[in-house]
């Protein structure tokens, strides 16, 4: 008994719904256009290339700067490997 009320209830769901579902939908790729570069490769409100952007000789504070950077990256390459070599040994000591 209640497999039949379920089942008509159900039927007339289906069949009220059914306007609602002939509705005609589109499905659809959208895509927005790719940018273009321009004759010289590059468009100026999208890249903006300063003509002496690399003058390191120029650069104020030169030696600090450069002498900072060659420390990070040499502290940083030497740094990381005893790191991963102390982590790996304390891990295989503990089991």
């Amino acid at each position: 008994m209640a497999l039949k009320c379920g089942i008509r209830s159900g039927l007339k769901a289906l069949i009220s719904s059914e306007p609602a579902l002939s509705k005609s939908v589109t499905r659809g790729l959208h895509a927005t256009r790719t940018k273009r570069m321009g004759a010289h490769a590059h468009d100026e409100p999208f890249y903006v290339h300063a003509k002496h952007m690399y003058n390191l000789d120029r650069m104020k504070h030169q030696k600090l700067k450069v002498s900072l950077g060659v420390l990070a990256a040499f502290s940083i390459g030497v740094g990381v490997p005893v790191y991963a070599v102390i982590f790996q040994q304390k891990k295989s000591a503990s089991t």
